[in-house]
């Protein structure tokens, strides 16, 4: 199958399967989704979403955020993955966002990079869920699941992963197919035992393919 028509029948397949596709971090604010974006890092969402309400009755904006120690931050992250390095990050945040952006958040990469606990991955996942824009996040998911259905190919890191999905996706459903690819990930093409018994996408594989070979020849 030709890449371009791969795309083309894995947009339309994603769209009968899962025509709602959003972030499962609960959050009701530029704010808000920065920080559980943060803490995310290694972390499941699911753990997330049980320390973030009471994060945010604490601090429930970026300046109380900002004016906070860190070791009162650290009280209310402690359960999450790597709490010292996080707490860091988002005191260091607020501290920019207050200072530098106005106790706002950036809408654009360049400016997003700046802040604390902010990489590519979180910018792109800020510019996507909040300004609506063609970014597209790419986690561990993301760039599995990207090479195994045969999106990307010997893909070397993330960066590559990303340039080749928002050269070849539609500008439109850029944002939306980041979150096929990660809930795919998550729930169906998980890394060390994909539930390919249970996945309806095998047809349009390239992994299942290559692994199933005879069923090679259902491969449209």
């Amino acid at each position: 199958m030709r890449q371009q028509e791969r795309y083309r029948r894995l947009v339309e397949r994603f769209e009968q399967i899962m025509p709602v596709a959003e972030t499962e971090l609960h959050f009701d604010s530029p704010y808000q989704l920065l920080v559980a974006v943060i803490l995310s890092a290694q972390c499941t969402d699911k753990r997330v979403n049980m320390v973030t309400p009471e994060f945010f009755r604490a601090f429930p904006d970026v300046y109380k955020l900002a004016e906070a120690t860190e070791v009162e931050i650290f009280e209310y992250i402690k359960s999450i993955s790597y709490p010292n390095n996080k707490t860091r990050s988002l005191k260091g945040m607020a501290r920019m966002l207050v200072d530098k952006f106005n106790g706002e958040v950036p809408d654009n990469i360049d400016d997003l990079l700046l802040i604390p606990g902010v990489g590519r991955k979180t910018a792109n996942v800020i510019l996507s869920v909040i300004f609506n824009k063609p970014a597209m996040a790419v986690d561990t998911h993301v760039f599995r699941v990207s090479e195994r259905l045969g999106l990307t190919t010997r893909s070397k890191n993330p960066l590559q992963t990303e340039r080749k999905l928002t050269a070849e996706l539609p500008k439109d459903i850029i944002a939306k197919a980041h979150h096929w690819l990660i809930l795919h990930g998550r729930y169906v093409c998980k890394a060390r035992k994909p539930l390919c018994d249970q996945c309806p996408l095998t047809d349009l594989c390239r992994h299942y393919s290559k692994t199933h070979p005879e069923n090679k020849d259902k491969e449209q």
